[in-house]
């Protein structure tokens, strides 16, 4: 990866898999190809610190991306903020929340799951989301995360079992089960 060619069949071997990571993600997609070109970028940079005795690249390549997307998420962030404090008012009107009711509520049982998915921890949820939507083994998880395999197996038990709990008033909900299960 330290020579031109090198990187050129590097990137031309994983585009397509970082390019799927990042359009998961996100869904405009100049967007998406900016955060492809940076995590990219990102990895040239950094090719001198891959070891691959550590594991395979799409891994590295992963935790690479994680990091990109943790970035644009907080800019993002900040920038909603300070638009939010200039303008003195909300982003969307009401007939643009009444849409986003409808729509909502049109899909009921994907909502439940997806609150259930966002009341996990962000550990549960990204050692899920990297085993489940982008297909590492356990073992490639681990290391895009920087942890163990038996701590990747542990949060996919934990994940998979909060995720499988219905929404029901008399059961306690997946954040509080999670915080006692930390």
């Amino acid at each position: 990866m330290r020579t031109p060619e090198g990187f050129g069949a590097f990137y031309e071997k994983h585009i397509d898999a970082v390019l799927g990571f990042v359009t998961r993600r996100v869904t405009d997609p100049h967007l998406a190809a900016d955060l492809t070109a940076d995590i990219f970028l990102a990895a040239l940079k950094d090719a001198a610190g891959y070891r691959p005795d550590k594991g395979v690249p799409i891994a590295w390549l992963y935790g690479i991306a994680r990091n990109v997307l943790a970035s644009h998420a907080r800019a993002g962030a900040r920038e909603r903020g300070a638009l939010q404090r200039l303008s003195g008012r909300r982003l969307l009107d009401d007939q643009d929340v009444a849409a986003l009711e409808e729509r909502i509520d049109a899909q009921r049982a994907f909502r439940d799951l997806a609150e259930r998915h966002a009341a996990l921890s962000e550990p549960l949820r990204a050692a899920l989301d990297l085993v489940v939507i982008d297909g590492l083994t356990p073992a490639e998880a681990a290391q895009a995360l920087g942890v163990t395999q038996a701590t990747i197996r542990v949060r996919l038990h934990r994940a998979r079992r909060a995720l499988s709990t219905p929404a029901d008033p008399a059961v306690p909900a997946p954040a509080q089960r999670l915080e006692v299960a930390r």
